[in-house]
């Protein structure tokens, strides 16, 4: 079970002018392909997030939202303008960064448990102490996440025997295991059913409010992303470009109840209406062309 959290104001996050930003694009953009198969997928684009700040990425399909996951993550490169990550330019030295997908992709001959505890074997400070310590204070930290996200009793059980949902909670363990300073996730819980994705809302806002990593989420589901999110970034149809972004103020710890008060209602109008627009806008400029 989730521990219980003590209701809490949102909280703000303060730029610090001495400190960079987790994140920031500076007139960022990528195309792919060359001459007439040329094909511009994200546009100029500005992003700044700061420390302990969660951001989420809403738009319609194709729009560049995982595209600037992946520039965060430098799995891509920018065609033009600048990604740095904790104030240096993606491939210089990088930050810890978790990441976690709509698949879990969990190794099936190994134990949740081993799965979870793998970038503790990979990611450095703590693969050169891995064999000293991945029968002790290693496994202590896994069966420590695993219990925050209820699943204690199923550390030694292998990924054919849990469900999606549970598959996706040890995903989320897995990735904030070596504490990474950022989260990118690229709809996580896309593939599950309601009750469960609520369920897993829930529970990432509890190791989000405990742990405050910085998490940049890619989502097309808007009551996920007005839950979870300290800021919601809308993306225009393609080619991609944000063209709003709002905090989010409602207090935590947020809970589903709440996604039917009028205030949130309300946010997921403004929100689909500006994305229905955008997508407009850009069926017009097509028929022009």
């Amino acid at each position: 079970m989730i521990d219980q959290q003590v209701p809490m104001p949102a909280e703000p996050i303060v730029s610090d002018r001495h400190r960079p930003p987790a994140v920031e694009l500076s007139r960022a953009s990528v195309t792919f392909g060359r001459d007439d198969k040329r094909l511009l997928a994200l546009s100029s684009t500005d992003l700044r997030i700061e420390e302990g700040e969660f951001v989420a990425l809403v738009g319609p399909s194709g729009c560049g939202k995982s595209t600037i996951l992946k520039l965060t993550s430098g799995l891509l490169g920018p065609s033009s303008g600048v990604v740095l990550v904790g104030g240096r330019e993606v491939g210089a030295k990088m930050m810890r960064i978790g990441m976690a997908f709509q698949n879990p992709t969990m190794l099936p001959w190994l134990t949740i448990e081993r799965n979870v505890m793998l970038p503790l074997k990979i990611v450095e400070p703590y693969r050169s102490a891995f064999r000293q310590k991945c029968k002790g204070e290693y496994r202590d930290r896994v069966h420590e996440l695993l219990a925050e996200v209820g699943l204690s009793r199923f550390a030694g059980h292998y990924p054919w025997q849990l469900s999606g949902g549970m598959l996706q909670r040890a995903n989320l363990c897995r990735a904030l295991i070596h504490e990474p300073q950022l989260l990118l996730l690229d709809e996580p819980f896309g593939a599950l059913d309601q009750f469960t994705r609520e369920e897993l809302w829930g529970a990432l806002q509890s190791l989000w409010m405990k742990l405050r990593p910085t998490v940049l989420l890619v989502t097309h589901d808007l009551k996920e992303a007005g839950f979870l999110a300290s800021r919601i970034c809308v993306m225009s149809a393609r080619p991609g470009r944000i063209i709003n972004d709002s905090p989010i103020d409602f207090p935590r710890p947020r809970t589903v109840p709440m996604t039917f008060e009028p205030q949130f209602v309300e946010l997921n109008q403004r929100l689909r209406a500006m994305i229905e627009e955008a997508r407009t806008d850009a069926d017009k400029e097509g028929e022009e062309l």
